[in-house]
């Protein structure tokens, strides 16, 4: 091995192991927790906590795929919502269970995910944005996760949890014991 080359192969190799660390990283963005910006195993910290129930049919969802609920009202202020949930649904088809659902249509669902997934606690506005994953919690468990919000959030945002929750699913599905 040439000594004059020694630098540049070792700042290569160093360049490789951060460039696969930080791909690593991107895997799991979010951690499990309560906090604001955590994958929720119950109510987060601005709610009045308790666990969450989560419906049959987003369970039964999730034995295949995580899951993406968007529950919203035909209104101006749920428009931004709308087109940035339908664009990632789109580009994701087929990799994530989609469910968009018109609160004023009488839907069952509706209801169900309002009350699952309020980050709220029960107050119920819409737009809901859920998405439902799986993850290990603070026991090593692999258990339904979630992670949602009633504001207008836009397309980063949901692709942000959307890319973790199919990253934390590939990582911990074997593992979930229904």
């Amino acid at each position: 091995m040439d000594i004059s080359k020694t630098p540049v192969w070792l700042a290569s190799l160093i360049a490789l192991f951060f460039l696969a660390s930080g791909f690593n990283a991107l895997g799991a963005q979010y951690s499990v927790g309560a906090g604001n910006d955590d994958w929720w195993t119950g109510y987060p910290d601005q709610s009045s906590g308790g666990e969450v129930n989560h419906p049959a049919w987003v369970l039964d969802a999730l034995k295949s795929k995580p899951v993406l609920i968007y529950v919203h009202k035909q209104c101006d202020y749920c428009v931004p919502q709308t087109e940035a949930v339908k664009k990632m649904a789109e580009e994701l088809d087929g990799k994530i269970a989609f469910y968009e659902i018109d609160a004023d249509s009488g839907d069952v669902r509706a209801e169900e995910a309002l009350r699952a997934y309020d980050p709220n606690g029960g107050t119920m506005y819409v737009p809901l944005t859920a998405i439902v994953t799986l993850a290990s919690d603070s026991e090593g468990k692999v258990v339904p996760v979630w992670h949602s919000t009633d504001q207008v959030t836009g397309e980063e945002w949901i692709k942000n949890y959307v890319e973790d929750a199919l990253s934390q699913y590939d990582e911990n599905s074997a593992n979930w014991d229904q």
